[in-house]
C-alpha cells in the first residue's frame, strides 16, 4: 500500500513522504491515526501545496531568528544578584532568570530549554551564554553579572 506520511515517523519516513507500507500496517495503525494519508493523485497534490506552505513558514522562522540573533548579539545584558565578599553568587544565575532578562530587554520570548550555559554562572563579572533559536542558529549573548548591594 502507497501512503504519503502526513507527520514524522521514527523508522518509517519524514513528512511528506511517498513510501510503500505493508497493507495492516497501513489500515490499521498510519490511516486511523492520521499519521498518513493513502497516496492518490488529488491527495499528492494536495499535500505538495502543504508541504510548500509549510516550507515557507520554515523560511520565515529562520529569517526571524537571524535578526533575533542580531539583536541578542547587539548589547549586553545586566542583572543584581547577592554575592559575598570575594564575588561568588549566593546560588547561581538560571536560564529562567536569564529567559525573564531577555524578554524584559528586547521583548523576545525565549523558552529556558534553548538557553545553554558551559558552567553554571556562580561570579560576579562578564560571563557569555549561547541561545538556540533554530537549527543552526545560535546566538552568542554577553551578560554582567553585578554584586546587589
Amino acid at each position: 500500500m502507497k501512503v504519503i506520511l502526513t507527520e514524522d515517523i521514527k523508522g518509517t519516513g519524514k513528512k511528506g513522504d511517498v513510501i510503500e507500507v505493508r497493507d495492516g500496517y497501513g489500515r490499521n495503525f498510519l490511516l486511523p491515526k492520521g499519521l498518513a494519508l493513502p497516496a492518490s493523485e488529488a491527495n499528492i497534490k494536495r499535500f505538495e501545496h502543504v508541504l510548500k506552505a509549510f516550507e515557507k513558514k520554515k523560511e520565515r522562522q529562520v529569517k526571524a531568528a537571524g535578526d533575533m540573533k542580531a539583536k541578542l548579539e547587539e548589547f549586553t545584558l545586566n542583572i543584581k544578584k547577592k554575592a559575598g565578599q570575594d564575588g561568588r553568587l549566593f546560588g547561581s544565575v538560571t536560564p529562567q532568570e536569564l529567559s525573564d532578562l531577555i524578554k524584559q530587554k528586547t521583548g523576545f520570548e525565549i523558552d529556558k530549554k534553548k538557553i545553554r550555559l558551559d558552567d553554571p554562572i556562580k561570579s560576579t563579572g562578564m560571563h557569555i551564554f549561547s541561545v538556540h533559536l533554530e537549527k543552526g542558529i545560535i546566538a552568542t549573548v554577553k551578560l554582567e553579572v553585578e554584586k546587589e548591594d
